[in-house]
């Protein structure tokens, strides 16, 4: 569908088409609610919204309905077919343009729980409405909801904004993919910009931003480096709610259950952002309920330097039982909102694809050995990765290793990339799933302390090879980093901690 963007003054309270049949399989209704205004207007939001009735639904029959939205510059899904398979198998759903994009009006503010996640309350209580969805009690919907990347978070951001705001969420499950948990994090960590995604992020929806926070942004690409500051704290004032990390520091985790879908080899959202939320953003009986799946895929960019690999897949989901996530995410669903047996099983585990393509199954990624390092000398700004030998294959590492060290650089804002790597030899080490992670260090540094998280992985390490850390002056995902002269930053009495996997 074509984005459009339609600017209509008024209070409009709920805008209905008329009904259009579907093939034989579901009625469509598409409208439009109205939500919160923008700041220093009273003119409502349009949040515009196609939803779709199984033909076997009434008030005498009820279902679950099941909530879907688009990922970033994206719009709704209008057509039936495309959800044949969730209305077949008991669900009606709800497709919609989030905030500024598709038909809806009003600016993005990227999963701010007072815009976006008040919108998505609004849609809540549009189906509490409708005499042919399930409820639980008056005004209480049985729902779930599905969607990757922005589709994601807009799932985390209604459920949380009800937490918040009412002590508890109507929505019954998630089934999120390739989302974040800490968005600044995410676009730039330690302060690093993943200017590679920024430029293609901006140019898909940059004109949809704030105007301080869109020049912000621009700031941010062309700099690699996050603005210093009023354009640096209009940033860091906009992305301060905007994930789940903010809410939990609030003291708010959901308790329902969530089936994750995370991209491993995902530079972008990485399997550290999906971690995190599986680890934190959950209560302790919620995530005993929950299942997590990392796959090789999401929003993936080759790592050409330093050279990475990652063969693309899900075997996770077919050793679960399901040729794809979507399938998987159906059997969930009607597991939960249905009671279905389903035989679904591997709750509260994490199920993890291998740069190779096997579904490696932990109960815990908690680090369970660690590795003395010896002194590093790193260039920054231009040269050659160092690949420094680790462990002798064959060993299997999963999770989030973590580096521990002294670090010295005598150049400010100088900054080196992380990241473990598998190789026959250093020259032919490749980093692993595609991803690294940044030391940026803003002033000159003399031995301080730092712990930094590596990307989050999981790879077979053969007899025959080698587990490598890998330390590069410049990496593409961060392409363009306006850094000072180039220098060198050297790491001392550093451990790596690291699972390895039984």
């Amino acid at each position: 569908m074509r984005r459009r963007v339609l600017a209509l003054a008024g209070v409009i309270a709920l805008l209905l088409s008329p009904v259009v049949p579907a093939a034989a399989a579901s009625t469509v209704t598409n409208g439009c609610v109205a939500s919160v205004p923008e700041p220093g207007t009273t003119t409502p939001v349009r949040i515009c919204y196609s939803l779709f009735k199984p033909s076997t639904a009434s008030a005498q029959h009820t279902v679950p309905l099941i909530f879907h939205s688009h990922g970033w510059g994206g719009s709704r899904t209008t057509d039936p077919a495309a959800f044949k398979d969730w209305l077949d198998a008991g669900f009606g759903v709800l497709s919609f343009d989030q905030r500024s994009f598709g038909e809806s009006t009003g600016v993005a503010h990227v999963m701010n729980p007072d815009y976006e996640g008040r919108d998505v309350v609004k849609l809540v209580d549009l189906v509490a409405g409708l005499d042919w969805v399930t409820k639980q009690r008056p005004g209480d919907p049985l729902i779930g909801a599905i969607g990757g990347s922005y589709g994601g978070g807009y799932q985390f951001a209604g459920a949380f904004t009800e937490l918040r705001d009412s002590g508890r969420t109507r929505f019954d499950a998630l089934a999120p993919e390739i989302t974040w948990w800490d968005l600044k994090q995410s676009l730039a960590p330690q302060e690093a910009a993943r200017t590679m995604w920024l430029s293609i992020l901006f140019a898909g929806g940059g004109t949809h931003l704030p105007p301080a926070v869109s020049a912000a942004f621009v700031a941010l690409i062309a700099t690699g480096a996050w603005p210093a500051g009023k354009a640096g704290r209009d940033l860091d004032a906009f992305f301060a709610h905007n994930g789940p990390a903010w809410h939990v520091q609030q003291g708010r985790k959901l308790d329902i259950p969530v089936l994750f879908g995370q991209g491993i080899s995902d530079n972008l959202f990485n399997l550290n952002q999906g971690l995190a939320n599986f680890d934190h953003a959950l209560t302790a009986r919620s995530r005993a309920r929950s299942i997590f799946v990392g796959y090789n895929g999401g929003h993936t960019l080759p790592s050409v330097v330093p050279p990475g690999y990652a063969t693309a897949g899900d075997p996770c989901s077919i050793a679960l039982g399901s040729p794809t996530f979507a399938s998987l995410s159906i059997r969930f669903m009607q597991l939960q909102l249905l009671h279905k047996s389903t035989g679904l099983t591997g709750f509260g585990t994490y199920h993890l694809s291998t740069a190779d393509g096997r579904c490696l199954t932990q109960q815990n990624l908690t680090p369970n050995k660690s590795f003395r390092l010896g002194k590093i000398v790193a260039p920054t700004g231009v040269g050659l990765p160092v690949n420094l030998p680790i462990a002798k294959g064959p060993i299997t590492i999963a999770g989030t290793p973590k580096l521990t060290a002294n670090v010295y650089t005598v150049i400010p804002q100088s900054a080196a990339y992380f990241a473990l790597s598998v190789g026959t030899s250093p020259l032919t080490a490749k980093v692993v799933q595609n991803n690294t992670m940044p030391l940026r260090e803003k002033r000159t540094a003399r031995g301080v302390r730092r712990t930094i998280e590596l990307p989050a992985i999981a790879v077979d390490v053969p007899a025959g090879q080698n587990l490598y850390l890998t330390v590069a002056p410049v990496a593409d995902m961060y392409a363009g980093q306006r850094g000072p002269l180039p220098g060198v930053m050297m790491l001392k009495n550093g451990t790596l901690a690291v699972h390895l996997a039984r």
